[in-house]
């Protein structure tokens, strides 16, 4: 009998590790061309629906006295790039930061990064009134790393430990306190309509030089992720077995740590604060592709653009002609998606 059960565990396993590749080399591919259409959807839908002719003609016959065509280029075609790729960015964030932490609940919203980028901000704007998008960006990843920091040390207080639950509790609780001091400093310095926006969450601002600014911040930490994955897989394992293994795991944390901050510092810098992508996309990629990172990180990178894309449309289709905050629309499939992993996680306080 059992011989019989361990030789259908031994057959059932072997064909799900193949099995694995083929579904990430769908969701790329794949991925890729519904990330494509979905990018083609937003710039056509709007408050002013453009026809596809119309946005053919302004790549290749762009006519500047030509509204369509203004609006073409100069709003829909950055916003719905800088949508893909803050989708990508937060995505790629939470993969690394549940991957090194073996935290299921680990996110750049729930771990203090988002609070700490977006506090840091305000003080930016309080500090520096004309601050560049450089200069913003700059204060957006040592906020980040403000966060990260103060949420590990309330955490490492606990006696017992930090459990999965527990830094989300620190998270939480630093979150609320770094958005409280935003608020009052935006109140003191009367600069509310200016953080207003980072509030809320959404790219409808962005412009060019957003983009221009994003690409190579995310396209360097896409690469560093990518060199990171093989680490993170064995880290997954435990401490004591990554060690075993040789490996140095000060080095992969931190070189992790900086890439999280790299990534979400600068897509808070751009798009405010935009919750639960981090925390529902590497899930969803680990249930489809399993726990090699390898595979993780590239499939997270696509479907949370996709997710934000998505979510940016749909957020311009539900009160029209005005915008719900592309926060909301996450938040929506985030919070009872978050609220199911703390009931599950919570059994292991």
């Amino acid at each position: 009998m059992s011989n019989g059960t361990i030789s259908e565990e031994t057959k059932k396993a072997p064909r799900k590790n193949r099995t694995r590749p083929l579904v990430a080399t769908i969701i790329i591919f794949g991925g890729l061309t519904v990330l494509l259409l979905s990018i083609g959807l937003s710039i056509m839908y709007g408050a002013a629906d453009i026809d596809f002719l119309v946005i053919w003609q302004s790549i290749t016959q762009f006519d500047p006295t030509s509204t369509s065509h203004q609006i073409i280029r100069s709003l829909r075609v950055p916003r719905a790039l800088a949508a893909a790729l803050i989708g990508a960015a937060l995505a790629m964030s939470g993969s690394i930061m549940q991957g090194m932490t073996r935290n299921a609940l680990a996110s750049p919203s729930i771990m203090g990064v988002t609070a700490g980028a977006t506090f840091m901000m305000a003080v930016a704007f309080a500090a520096v009134p004309d601050a560049s998008n450089v200069t913003i960006m700059i204060w957006s990843f040592l906020g980040a790393g403000l966060g990260v920091f103060i949420v590990f040390g309330v955490g490492s207080l606990s006696k017992s430990g930090l459990t999965p639950v527990k830094l989300a509790l620190a998270g939480t609780a630093v979150t609320a306190i770094l958005s409280s001091l935003s608020s009052a400093i935006a109140i003191h310095f009367n600069i509310a309509k200016d953080i207003s926006f980072w509030y809320a969450g959404g790219v409808s601002g962005v412009q060019w030089i957003h983009v221009q600014l994003l690409a190579p911040v995310a396209i360097i930490g896409f690469i560093i992720a990518l060199l990171l994955a093989n680490s993170i897989t064995v880290l997954n394992l435990g401490d004591d077995v990554a060690k075993g293994l040789g490996q140095q795991t000060v080095l992969v944390k931190l070189t992790g740590t900086l890439v999280v901050l790299l990534l979400t510092g600068a897509a808070i810098s751009v798009a405010g604060t935009i919750g639960f992508v981090g925390l529902v996309i590497p899930h969803i990629t680990r249930f489809l592709v399993g726990a090699d990172y390898r595979l993780i990180i590239p499939c997270s990178a696509i479907l949370g653009g996709l997710l934000l894309v998505v979510a940016d449309t749909t957020s311009r289709m539900v009160n029209p002609p005005f915008e719900t905050p592309v926060g909301t629309i996450t938040a929506l499939v985030g919070v009872p998606f978050f609220l199911y992993l703390a009931r599950r996680e919570g059994r292991g306080i």
